[in-house]
């Protein structure tokens, strides 16, 4: 792929945000990065990202709860999400949260191999913006 991607990454902790930047800067992909889900979800709507990596324990919303609103939404439900967290998805799972089919869950800690496959694989089947 030689088009380059943007990618919003909710993730609060400062040194994952920059780790997640400098891998998919390095692939050419400009990453825009959000601490907090609030300031996410504005810039999903400004920005119209490519795939939005999600992280689930933020200081001012649930990431379920922003997961949730974004598939209610007409305009978001078909960005491609990447949850990546330290919770487990079977733990959720067992409390009724699941991805849906076209997005995925990583578990931290990851392999970068793994997410970036991850990425590129559903950049790979959605149009680049």
């Amino acid at each position: 792929m030689n088009t380059q991607a943007r990618i919003l990454s909710i993730e609060d902790d400062p040194e994952m945000s920059g780790l997640i930047q400098l891998i998919f800067e390095r692939k050419g992909h400009r990453v825009i990065g959000a601490s907090r889900g609030e300031l996410g979800l504005e810039l999903i709507k400004s920005l119209k990202p490519d795939v939005l990596l999600l992280d689930l324990m933020l200081p001012d919303i649930d990431g379920w709860d922003l997961y949730r609103q974004m598939k209610n939404d007409r305009e978001l439900s078909k960005l491609p999400i990447i949850i990546v967290s330290a919770r487990s998805e079977a733990q959720d799972a067992a409390a009724g949260l699941q991805v849906t089919a076209n997005d995925r869950f990583i578990q931290k800690p990851f392999e970068v191999k793994e997410l970036v496959e991850t990425v590129l694989n559903m950049l790979e089947k959605t149009p680049v913006n």
